[in-house]
């Protein structure tokens, strides 16, 4: 039994991770700012999936516990810009590991609200590498992004290519992470950990991502926007495979003997979908025809993204769920969750 942090404790993958890490039976506590970037009934219903339930929402910080999991799990609802809170919440648990997930996220949004990206990504993550150094975390494992790669044309994308030329802010940001964490791996021998996430989707996901934006506008009968004119092709890659890899990279950090001990993984499928297949595989699940509406390429997006996952492969990482499985399961918990 080991007592885990997880920060972004109410988003999409900070759930699915939560749940995962209580099942195996260790104490986890969830942190999260709970900010209306989108709907937070969403993520107030992903805590009551966990027991947790009756947050002071008025509150900039408040603590509650959950009424499943024998007690083990504890949300903190904080931001990670604070300064005072964050220390005192490290002090108070020890916490053999962290797992920081909290960001803003969206490569779009970050054209329009930059200063956003800053607070909890680079700030945010400033605090949370202190913390790390001044309690002695054994390992810290934190979200990149598959962002970085940027243009990148060669493929798949491996952890060795050169990842110097983001095209949007929030890939500049994820980028910075990697960056901040190398130095502290470097100056106080954390182990620190990145995950560059490739396209994740399924059951509970973010309604600002393709899947759940298409999903609705086909059950409603509206159109769907295509960028690029659909010429665009992404590695899907279902959620309960991303919680596969993250737990496989949380108990293998680099050992403090080497120098630093940081490392990068992709998580990803290896396997990139056409944007028009997977329109077509939605559609299949929900038995309707979108109405497509052929748009530019937005900036800040890239065409392609293909992960290479050789390195977390090594460590017996497999990604097993095939896209129209994915989306199956996917679009069985979107009817039931709206129905409802």
């Amino acid at each position: 039994m080991k007592t885990i942090l997880v920060t972004g404790a109410a988003g999409f993958i900070g759930f699915h991770l939560v749940r995962s890490l209580l099942e195996d039976g260790n104490i986890v506590v969830g942190l999260d700012n709970l900010n209306d970037y989108y709907d937070v009934s969403l993520k107030l219903d992903r805590l009551k999936e966990l027991g947790v339930c009756d947050l002071d929402l008025s509150s900039e910080t408040s603590i509650s516990g959950c009424n499943s999991y024998e007690g083990r799990f504890t949300f903190v609802k904080l931001n990670l810009q604070d300064r005072v809170a964050l220390p005192q919440l490290f002090e108070s648990y020890q916490f053999d590991s962290v797992v920081n997930l909290a960001a803003q996220a969206g490569v779009r949004y970050s054209i329009e609200n930059p200063a956003s990206y800053i607070d909890s990504n680079i700030v945010g993550f400033l605090n949370i590498l202190e913390c790390c150094r001044h309690n002695k975390i054994a390992h810290l494992v934190y979200a990149s992004s598959s962002s970085v790669y940027g243009e990148n044309e060669k493929v798949p994308f491996s952890e060795d290519d050169v990842v110097d030329q983001p095209i949007s802010l929030y890939a500049a940001t994820k980028k910075s992470n990697e960056l901040m964490a190398y130095t502290y791996s470097h100056l106080y021998d954390i182990p620190t950990t990145g995950l560059r996430f490739f396209t994740v989707y399924g059951p509970w996901g973010r309604p600002d991502m393709a899947p759940m934006l298409f999903a609705n506008a086909i059950t409603c009968g509206k159109s769907i926007k295509v960028f690029n004119e659909g010429h665009m092709s992404r590695d899907f890659t279902f959620i309960d495979d991303i919680i596969s890899g993250i737990k496989i990279a949380l108990v293998n950090p680099m050992s403090s003997n080497d120098s630093p001990p940081y490392q990068i993984f992709n998580i990803g499928n290896g396997s990139p979908v056409a944007l028009f297949e997977f329109i077509e595989t939605l559609e299949d699940s929900l038995g309707h025809i979108a109405e497509k509406i052929m748009m530019p390429m937005q900036d800040g997006d890239v065409p392609k993204t293909w992960a290479d996952t050789k390195k977390l492969n090594d460590l017996g990482y497999k990604s097993t769920t095939v896209i129209k499985d994915g989306v199956a399961q996917f679009i069985s918990w979107f009817k039931n969750y709206y129905k409802k």
